[in-house]
């Protein structure tokens, strides 16, 4: 088994990576186990059972690294993944339930030791606590909380060389992998049955289907129309981009610019779509939905016919798509010298370059060859890629209010819910088509902070675009109420003044903040709900007591003790950061308990010195006062007496104890 080391100090790795030590995240979790390991481990040499278990966990471990998962622990011959923990793509269960799959490939290709291998895999996704300091490979006790407990259960009911997930991943992964019910399962611990499926493989790349009317697009719609009927009009090909986030109706928008012109002077215009699927099995894999001429998917006889029909038959392969490029190239020069064509890829910053490359070339060439062909693509407002020329880029904006609401009428009806509810998702949705879908289709009462699974994925995804400081500053403004302020921010996150206010207007310019009353700012509501659901309780307890203290401090007075306000010192380096000193074994909120105020005279003794005045403020239980000591001693401080007037004192320890994070004595100074 792996065995690893302890990560550096907490306080370094908090400070490189994240704004606070712990989050509650929506999580994929991963277990794997060999059927039998202990009737084949009996029948083994102790140095045969050694190299069986290094084959096994190292092609365990390197699939699970392919695919960006985690390894949290090992029990005995099972292994435990997080995939989504650190960050979010949006796709964090479909990448566990392909690393699953290809888990079974591998072990039943490989042979470890020369053994047929087969394990169970259970795939199961929900809300962990995460300690992101102890978020590694091998990071024992990282993550908390009961999916981790179903994922252990769903693996031990999975049949061998199967994978099995949970209702949530099944949803998460839903057209991207194929799959089939189970028998309902009892699990131990649970109070309901569970449903699960098995997952059989992976889906097929295609366009996805649409059943929603177009709403609010009509400019775009026409803008991308006008620029694909002049290029098939005056045989000059061009390129067409609707570039937007992700759910923002991009897809949607895609599927009637390819309808939107049907014919061009009485010639009909034939369509070629594909859609490039999140971690495609084959590099050119999407390529083959464009070279298929004939509704029976065969492929035109003449040159080339033979190479493509290879493609066609194991498009994953990308020997045989390399081989094939040019002859798919040709073929579809060849469709446009006969009839004005409209190539059409979904998602293409999801594409490996060798498809970008070929889209290129096909653009050029039809150019060259004075050809009636258009290219219409999909993409993110992030990518970057360089657009041949002539180009248009037709930006997918989010759709305003009145449209929002037309959507969300049609949506909710269909659904069967009251159409009412649409005046209060406005607001919630923001203009996104993909969000209004995730609220309309399903109640979110019973999803945590009331957000529909599709729509945390979505804006998880969003956040973990962020780098650590403008998400510092997200969640920071996210725990508090009404307007977020610089100081504010400022005061949380134990930052000098001025560090908030550049960051505040870098994430208004992404959208996800705007200016409100009084200077400050407001945080979309999907995205502070979201946000607020990352902060564990302890985490917002010391956010309030941060900004309590700093505002006592603006106030002109001490802050209260036990505050857990980090102090600074002579260097002005802060030397109790946020959340240190919580036991990650307990799952991060536990610290010790700090001694009362009535308690502090038993540290030690204290004399008089110059400096500034201890005070017990009149009508003040708890506070402390000078306590007069035996004769020849020095005072020492005790609770003040309520209505007792004040007594400045100035008093300092002889002394003092050495402190630990969090400011917890940990024994008296050398």
């Amino acid at each position: 088994m792996l065995i690893t080391t302890p990560a550096g100090s907490r306080e370094a790795v908090v400070a490189a990576c994240r704004p606070v030590p712990e989050e509650r995240r929506t999580a994929t979790v991963l277990f794997v186990d060999i059927v039998g390991s202990t009737r084949l481990v009996e029948r083994l040499d102790p140095e045969d059972v050694r190299a069986l278990q290094r084959a096994y966990f190292g092609t365990v471990a390197s699939v699970l690294r392919r695919w960006r998962g985690v390894v949290e622990k090992y029990v005995g011959d099972a292994v435990m993944a997080l995939f989504g923990a650190s960050g979010s793509d949006g796709f964090d269960a479909y990448r566990a339930v392909r690393a699953g799959l290809d888990i079974q490939a591998a072990l039943q290709r490989r042979r470890p030791a020369g053994v047929r291998l087969r394990v169970r895999v259970g795939v199961a996704t929900g809300e962990v606590l995460l300690d992101l300091t102890g978020f590694r490979d091998g990071g024992h006790g990282a993550a908390s909380g009961a999916v981790i407990t179903t994922a252990a259960r769903l693996q031990e009911h999975a049949p061998p060389g199967g994978v099995v997930v949970c209702p949530v991943t099944r949803a998460a992964v839903a057209g991207l992998v194929e799959q089939r019910p189970l028998a309902t399962l009892a699990l131990a611990g649970k109070t309901l049955p569970l449903d699960v499926w098995r997952v059989t493989g992976v889906a097929g790349s295609g366009p996805a289907r649409h059943g929603v009317p177009l709403v609010g697009r009509g400019r775009e719609l026409a803008s991308a129309a006008d620029e694909v009927a002049r290029a098939l009009r005056e045989r000059r090909p061009r390129w067409i981009s609707l570039v937007g986030p992700p759910g923002s109706g991009r897809s949607r928008l895609l599927h009637e610019v390819t309808r939107a012109v049907p014919h061009v002077d009485g010639v009909p215009v034939r369509r070629r779509v594909t859609a490039c699927p999140p971690y495609p099995c084959g590099e050119l894999a999407p390529l083959a939905d464009l070279v298929r001429p004939r509704p029976d998917g065969t492929v035109a006889d003449g040159p080339g016919g033979g190479v493509l029909a290879a493609f066609l038959a194991a498009p994953d392969d990308d020997t045989v798509a390399a081989r094939a490029v040019g002859a798919c190239r040709e073929a579809l020069l060849g469709l446009a010298a006969g009839t004005p064509v409209v190539v059409a890829v979904d998602d293409l910053d999801r594409a490996a370059p060798a498809l970008r490359r070929f889209l290129h070339q096909l653009h050029v060439a039809a150019g060259e060859r004075g050809l009636p062909l258009a290219v219409v693509t999909t993409c993110g407002s992030g990518s970057a890629d360089p657009l041949p020329t002539p180009a248009r880029r037709i930006p997918v904006e989010p759709l305003g209010p009145p449209d929002t609401g037309r959507l969300l009428r049609h949506l909710l009806d269909r659904a069967g819910r009251p159409a009412a509810l649409a005046a209060r998702l406005v607001g919630l949705v923001g203009g996104s088509p993909a969000l209004a879908a995730a609220y309309a289709s399903a109640d979110p009462a019973g999803e945590p902070g009331g957000v529909p699974a599709a729509a945390r994925r979505l804006v998880d995804a969003r956040l973990d675009r962020l780098d650590g400081t403008h998400r510092a500053v997200l969640l920071a403004g996210a725990a508090g109420s009404g307007p977020v302020v610089a100081a504010s921010v400022e005061a949380m996150l134990g930052w000098p003044a001025g560090r908030a206010g550049p960051a505040l207007r870098a994430l208004a310019s992404a959208g996800l903040l705007r200016p409100a009353a009084a200077g400050g700012w407001a945080i979309d509501v999907l995205v502070a709900r979201v946000a607020a659901l990352r902060l564990s309780r302890a985490v917002r307890a010391d956010f309030a007591r941060r900004l309590r203290a700093a505002k006592d401090t603006a106030a002109g007075r001490a802050p209260g003790a036990g505050t857990g306000v980090p102090s600074r010192d002579a260097g002005g380096r802060e030397v109790c950061p946020l959340g240190a000193g919580r036991s990650r074994r307990s799952g991060g909120g536990a610290r010790p308990a700090p001694d009362p105020p009535d308690r502090l005279d038993r540290r030690g003794p204290l004399r008089r010195v110059s400096g500034d005045p201890v005070l017990a403020p009149p009508g003040r239980a708890g506070a402390l006062r000078a306590v007069p000591g035996p004769a020849g001693q020095p005072a020492r401080a005790g609770p003040a007496t309520v209505g007792a007037p004040a007594q400045p004192v100035p008093l300092r320890r002889v002394g003092r104890r050495r402190t630990g994070p969090g400011g917890h004595a940990l024994g008296p100074a050398a």
